[in-house]
């Protein structure tokens, strides 16, 4: 039987499935705490060790190697973490990316670089880490992420999407407020003002819709409401369903388990999608009749096929239980 990934996507490349929650650790006491909680978890979240804001101004370089040295360790069990590095203008740019790469770029998922003021900045950044990583002889691709916190970059965030070697993108939501200088209130910072600013929610969906014109990951900024895990809930669902996200920013250790529920497909999509797609496998992708069990029969075809196999495989991507069918059929 033909796989979906062979005949759903013309173009031959399949849009980017990550873990929907992404984890930032500043502190050692902290990187070494995520790393532990996703050795027992499984791979369903990721960790970035942050050398940007989690450095002391004047230790970047110690703080670049101890991070290295975490990634290379036996506690990165799973191969998701990743490193946040100074923006490409930094003076610890460059160190950062010999630090990390030289020392554990053979565990790294992926290096994020954050305030880009434009695509020329993603091109230049990209070349570096390639550069480095020959150098230092790794035999596979190093992936970017990057974040999107100018009005520079907002510009051009279709340019920088569609560069092939950038997976993911962020929006960092504060810096991005910090740059209208006053002009956007306070409260848009907070986990329900931030929808509702015209100028917020525009953000949000233009790097939304440049992720998904060229099969990228979207990345929801933080929520800093730690307490409140019904506000997180609340705004974690917001941002999957109105504005098309697939994966957030978690702060906090309890604030990686509600991401995960909100932006992961729910147990009706599962079905959905295994008892559709197997039906098409069976009819060698053509168009079928599929009855949900509500007497009511509805045609599907590779349009809506492409749909439910994006499901099926964020579903799989987080973790989710999967029938032993469909595993076997499509993710085995």
């Amino acid at each position: 039987m033909t796989h979906p990934s062979q005949v759903l996507h013309e173009s031959g490349r399949q849009p980017v499935v990550l873990p929907v929650c992404d984890h930032y650790a500043g502190s050692e006491k902290l990187m070494t705490k995520s790393l532990a909680l996703q050795a027992e978890a499984g791979p369903v979240f990721d960790v970035t060790l942050d050398c940007e804001d989690g450095a002391a101004v004047g230790r970047e370089a110690e703080h670049a190697e101890m991070a290295a040295r975490l990634a290379a360790s036996d506690a990165n069990r799973h191969g998701r973490v990743g490193a946040r590095v100074h923006d490409v203008h930094h003076k610890a740019f460059i160190n950062d990316l010999e630090t990390l790469i030289g020392i554990a770029g053979h565990k790294l998922a992926y290096i994020t670089v954050p305030k880009l003021n434009s695509a020329h900045d993603a091109a230049n950044a990209v070349e570096a880490i390639e550069r480095i990583s020959n150098e230092a002889g790794l035999t596979r691709p190093l992936s970017v992420h990057v974040l999107i916190e100018t009005h520079g970059a907002l510009r051009e965030v279709f340019r920088i999407a569609a560069h092939p070697r950038i997976e993911c993108i962020s929006f960092g939501l504060m810096d991005f407020v910090s740059s209208h200088r006053g002009a956007i209130p306070a409260d848009a910072l907070t986990a329900e003002g931030q929808f509702d600013h015209p100028l917020i929610a525009r953000a949000k969906l233009e790097i939304s819709a440049a992720c998904h014109a060229y099969g990228k990951v979207p990345s929801h900024n933080v929520v800093t409401e730690l307490d409140s895990p019904d506000v997180l809930s609340r705004a974690a669902t917001r941002a999957s369903r109105e504005f098309a996200y697939t994966r957030m920013w978690s702060i906090h250790p309890a604030q990686i388990q509600p991401i995960v529920a909100a932006l992961s497909p729910s147990a009706d999509d599962i079905r959905n999608a295994e008892r559709i797609l197997m039906a098409a496998q069976d009819a060698d992708w053509g168009p079928i009749r599929d009855d949900d069990g509500s007497g009511k029969r509805r045609l599907h075809d590779r349009a809506s096929y492409r749909y439910y196999w994006d499901v099926l495989r964020r579903a799989h991507a987080t973790g989710a239980s999967l029938s032993p069918a469909a595993t076997q059929r499509f993710f085995s």
